[in-house]
């Protein structure tokens, strides 16, 4: 039993069970993953990691900056590299996509720092799914797990996960419990997928590159890579993390074995680069997000159905605008929960000084 339960550990999530836990409420966070930040992702193998998600944070928009500012000073955070590369069509050299110093943070011991950061003191269940949602007779919300025999009861529910998977659990429900407008908004929301290949080689090898990240522009296949080993202090080997196109992704949907898509995107990169080399990885791993981007977002910050019991969902795609987007998204269902329930005392200040001060 709880005042809220809170579904997806992601940015999001995260952030809307920090603000509602500070103004003294119950929450539990449920997360089907077995580690927190949605995309933020940090994947450790072979005695290394990589971000094979989010790749870095740039500053963009306040609460973004000033986020950033608390990492740096709580030490996640550092700067990475003052420049991102581009790779234009008929081209083989990759080029500053500015002038201007512009710089990307990430985190030395993987990126997933960040959402560990904000999850102090939060009651999280990992590796935990939920398969259903149901309203009691006593105006409640009980939420059935697959990985366990437990129920979970909460007054109000905040759903933080990508559209397509909250519309998978709400839509059983119906439009005579959450009405048609809140469904067909759900419906609305558009994403393109993504393939996250991770590619190893010998600890012997020096790439001879002058960059660390490459934007490759109007690729058909192909939309980044990032040498990953260069943000960990003491790199065991070097460690390539390549994303894809929208379109190979899609290409690839219901492909079971991606490994000979990721070898295929190696093989791009290094005709592309005229790197021979990239093709031939000690490991390779790749990694499927059927919902990496908001192509087509909600306008509003949440989206909230109109029950007698409060259910709000929320994420990047409530906005849009990525990290940032999903911050402030989380704030605005903190916000509205607390509208629906007992008009508790949020934090007068911004969350990330109630929290940085709790540090």
């Amino acid at each position: 039993m709880t005042d809220v339960a809170v579904i997806g550990a992601g940015m999001a999530g995260l952030v809307c069970a920090q603000q509602l836990k500070q103004a003294g409420y119950s929450v539990l966070v449920v997360e089907k993953s077995r580690g927190l930040g949605g995309r933020v992702a940090t994947r450790r193998l072979f005695n290394t990691c990589a971000d094979h998600g989010t790749c870095y944070l740039k500053p963009k928009g306040e609460l973004l900056e000033r986020f950033i500012e608390v990492l740096l000073q709580h030490h996640i955070l550092e700067v990475w590299t003052q420049t991102v590369h581009e790779l234009k069509p008929h081209s083989s050299v990759p080029t500053p996509e500015s002038s201007v110093p512009k710089p990307r943070y990430t985190a030395p011991v993987g990126i997933s720092a960040i959402a560990k950061f904000l999850a102090p003191g939060l009651d999280i269940l990992l590796n935990q799914r939920v398969t259903a949602i149901t309203p009691t007779p006593e105006k409640k919300w009980r939420l059935a797990m697959d990985a366990s025999n437990e129920e979970i009861t909460a007054t109000s529910v905040v759903i933080a996960i990508p559209s397509p998977q909250a519309l998978m659990l709400l839509e059983p429900l119906g439009e005579n419990i959450l009405g048609a407008t809140f469904l067909n908004n759900l419906r609305s929301v558009e994403f393109s997928p993504c393939l996250s290949a991770i590619a190893g080689y010998p600890s012997t090898l020096k790439p001879p590159i002058d960059w660390k990240a490459v934007t490759f522009i109007e690729d058909e296949h192909l939309a980044w890579i990032g040498l990953d080993s260069s943000k960990r202090s003491k790199p065991q080997q070097p460690v390539f993390v390549l994303q894809s196109s929208a379109a190979f992704a899609q290409h690839h949907e219901q492909t079971q074995d991606l490994k000979p898509a990721g070898e295929f995107m190696l093989d791009r990169a290094a005709e592309s680069l005229q790197m021979s080399w990239l093709k031939t990885p000690e490991w390779i791993q790749v990694h499927r997000w059927r919902y990496a981007f908001p192509t087509r977002p909600l306008q509003a910050t949440y989206l909230a159905a109109d029950t007698a019991v409060p259910l709000i969902c929320c994420g990047d795609w409530c906005g849009g605008n990525f990290v940032e987007g999903a911050m402030l998204s989380g704030i605005a269902a903190a916000e509205a929960t607390n509208n629906s329930l007992r008009h508790l005392t949020l934090p007068k200040l911004s969350f990330l000084e109630v929290f940085n001060s709790s540090i």
